[in-house]
């Protein structure tokens, strides 16, 4: 018996688009991959290194995330934001944030003071939380965002006391008139309260990455497999 291969056009051409397509998006998953590991090897040093005081100074935001925080001063009580749709372990619940004025400055860092479970009967009613008074000194870790939800129509501004979906430094300094910092600090610190403080890593996902590229390399394969089987042809001598 005689095997022969029988050269076409157009199916060469779609298996030659389908192998670039394929190898193409496994190489950006790889890659995708490889920054969301260095993601995580800075993510494990910054948290190693010292803590950072907040000052009058403004940081950069970007420099500084991830990086233990140490700030004194006072929670401004009047200024409670509750950011809703935020479960903890499947139970429903809001993240607390309150402007928190670092002393000997007139500056305010957004602080993510924990999380508390929602009323189960009325879903607009907030649980009272102890704030502690005066002067006190609290840790935490410098974030840019504090996460987003999917939210539909227009963001409403924030108002005190009020419950938002989602919530930028930017629109709380334009409503409240304070001069904020340009990082939220997630606290560690227990300041007594009853709040969780269990705060969720920002997930690298690397596993993921690494599988879609297996699955693009393998339609890539699979496209020039088929090509070249589909293209061989068996006859007599």
């Amino acid at each position: 018996m005689r095997i022969t291969f029988r050269f076409r056009l157009i199916p060469f051409i779609a298996a030659a688009i389908a192998v670039a397509i394929g190898l193409s998006l496994a190489q950006w998953q790889t890659h995708r991959a490889v920054e969301k590991i260095e993601l995580a090897e800075k993510l494990q040093a910054r948290q190693s290194a010292p803590a950072i005081r907040l000052d009058a100074s403004l940081p950069n935001a970007e420099d500084l995330e991830f990086r233990r925080v140490l700030a004194k001063g006072e929670f401004l009580r009047d200024w409670p934001v509750y950011l809703d749709n935020r479960p903890h372990n499947g139970v429903a619940g809001f993240y607390l944030l309150m402007p928190f004025k670092i002393v000997a400055t007139n500056q305010y860092v957004l602080v993510a003071r924990g999380w508390i479970p929602r009323n189960p009967s009325d879903r607009i009613k907030v649980p009272a939380v102890v704030t502690p008074d005066g002067t006190i000194e609290i840790e935490g870790v410098a974030r840019q965002s504090i996460g987003q939800v999917m939210q539909l129509g227009a963001v409403d501004a924030p108002q005190p006391h009020a419950i938002v979906q989602n919530l930028d430094i930017p629109s709380f300094a334009a409503s409240s008139k304070l001069t904020m910092q340009p990082i939220f600090l997630e606290q560690l610190s227990d300041t007594h309260d009853g709040l969780v403080r269990d705060w969720p890593l920002p997930s690298t996902g690397v596993e993921k990455h690494r599988g879609y590229a297996f699955q693009w390399y393998a339609l890539a394969a699979m496209a020039f497999i088929f090509f070249v089987v589909t293209g061989i042809r068996r006859g007599k001598k």
